[in-house]
């Protein structure tokens, strides 16, 4: 499974392929903490959503929204401090290239 991934992702060593790993262990955590103090420095709380129907709904999915860039900019910067900015520039554009075209199938 390893030799597939590095294949596909055009790495040649394992130590490049752990290293990609623990950026994406970073960018993953970094970016779920990072996403409620920011929510809380626009005073968007849990409590400000209790007066709708399923509050905890609105709350996380405000949150996920929020996430989603973050993670997005945590993966380049990240990425970048472990020498590993060609690789992690290239994911985000294969990434985000797939997330906005739309083909439809026939």
């Amino acid at each position: 499974m390893l030799e597939r991934l590095k294949k596909k992702w055009g790495i040649n060593s394992n130590l490049q392929l752990t290293i990609i790993f623990i950026v994406f262990a970073i960018t993953g955590s970094a970016s779920v903490k990072l996403g409620a103090p920011i929510l809380e420095y626009f005073q968007f709380t849990a409590d400000r959503f209790k007066d709708l129907p399923f509050p905890n709904f609105w709350y996380y999915s405000l949150r996920l929204v929020l996430i989603f860039p973050i993670y997005q900019i945590l993966l380049i910067v990240v990425g970048t401090v472990f020498f590993q900015h060609k690789f992690f520039w290239e994911f985000e554009k294969k990434m985000l290239k797939k997330l906005f075209t739309y083909k439809r199938k026939k």
